[in-house]
């Protein structure tokens, strides 16, 4: 029912106010009684089979959803009735910020694809905590942090450090996003020096909590082989947890929507199945080079369980999805479940 008569309603207006009507939909809905019973029967797969083990926790199944769908940790209880086995929340920075103009969120649905310039709009720290005060403890939660955009090259680092600290208490994991295209001085961010000093530096504030949080990396699909040797040695040398693969691509190579559409669009992260070959590439790539030395996390692309497959077969521990739970609906997260159930 959702691609044949939901989706098509959706898709004539706005995806950003889309995505905002969705939210008050949803959080409308699961006040009203025995809706979430009803969302979690028709959605939620329960089976000791799909549980996974990693960075010492424990996740009910290795579906996930990335980070950049609840940015403001305002709607994670509510979709954990839909399957999820993990949501990770952000991307936060320290001080709340607008993002990029508007228009900035582009659908190509002869692609199957979505372009993004957000630029970190998000309500900030103290809004994404009271949020996560809320946390039913029903599932892991990630927390993906970034800089504020006005933020000093030299004070990087602290927008980090800021953003760690506070929300270690209310997070399972947290992610590292250096490696959003929609951000300023996008080059610093992905420089293997100091890549090497900002996560010696979160590890660090890491060891002054009584208890440890797992640290992951998160990388573009446009690395070539050998930055992706370099975030190899990088992982040997800080010894984080492991990585997320990957964010949106910058290319616009192979799509069907037209020169002048993408031209009028304009720059942003690409995601959906158009970046699903590369992101499973990196996949491979890290896993094979590396012998599996590190945990994997496989996003990009993902909207079919088949999809979801070949980034386990590629390398991947966990997987998450964003632009096919937009496309194929929540059923999508039960399919890949129900598939590995099978196998």
């Amino acid at each position: 029912m959702y691609k044949s008569l939901i989706r098509p309603i959706l898709f004539c207006f706005d995806p950003e106010k889309v995505h905002h009507f969705t939210f008050s939909f949803i959080k409308f809905i699961s006040k009203l009684p025995l809706v979430p019973n009803l969302i979690r029967s028709m959605y939620q797969v329960n089976d000791k089979a799909l549980e996974r083990h990693l960075f010492g926790l424990t996740f009910k199944n290795p579906v996930g959803l990335a980070a950049g769908f609840d940015k403001n940790a305002v709607l994670y209880n509510e979709l954990t009735n839909f399957g999820f086995g993990f949501i990770e929340i952000g991307t936060v920075t320290p001080k709340a910020q607008v993002g990029n103009p508007k228009k900035r969120l582009f659908r190509l649905q002869q692609d199957q694809g979505i372009i993004n310039r957000m630029g970190f709009n998000n309500e900030g720290l103290e809004a994404t905590i009271t949020q996560l005060r809320k946390n039913k403890g029903q599932l892991i939660i990630g927390g993906n942090i970034g800089k504020n955009t006005d933020t000093a090259p030299e004070d990087y680092t602290k927008d980090y450090l800021e953003c760690f600290n506070a929300l270690h208490p209310y997070v399972d994991y947290f992610v590292l996003n250096v490696s959003c295209p929609n951000v300023g001085s996008h080059a610093k961010l992905t420089d293997k020096d100091y890549l090497e000093e900002l996560i010696s530096e979160v590890m660090q504030a890491n060891n002054n909590f009584s208890v440890q949080k797992p640290i992951l990396l998160k990388i573009a699909p446009d690395l070539n082989t050998v930055q992706l040797d370099e975030i190899i040695e990088l992982v040997a040398t800080t010894k984080i947890d492991g990585i997320i693969a990957s964010n949106t691509s910058v290319s616009r190579a192979g799509l069907s929507t037209s020169n002048e559409k993408l031209e009028a669009i304009g720059n942003g992260g690409l995601s959906g199945k158009p970046i699903k070959d590369k992101s499973t590439q990196v996949i491979k790539y890290l896993a094979d080079k590396s012998n599996k030395a590190f945990p994997i996390i496989g996003v990009g692309g993902i909207h079919s369980p088949q999809d979801a497959l070949e980034k386990f077969d590629a390398g991947a521990d966990l997987v998450q999805i964003f632009t096919g739970f937009i496309y194929e609906g929540p059923r999508l997260v039960k399919d890949i479940n129900t598939m590995i159930l099978e196998k």
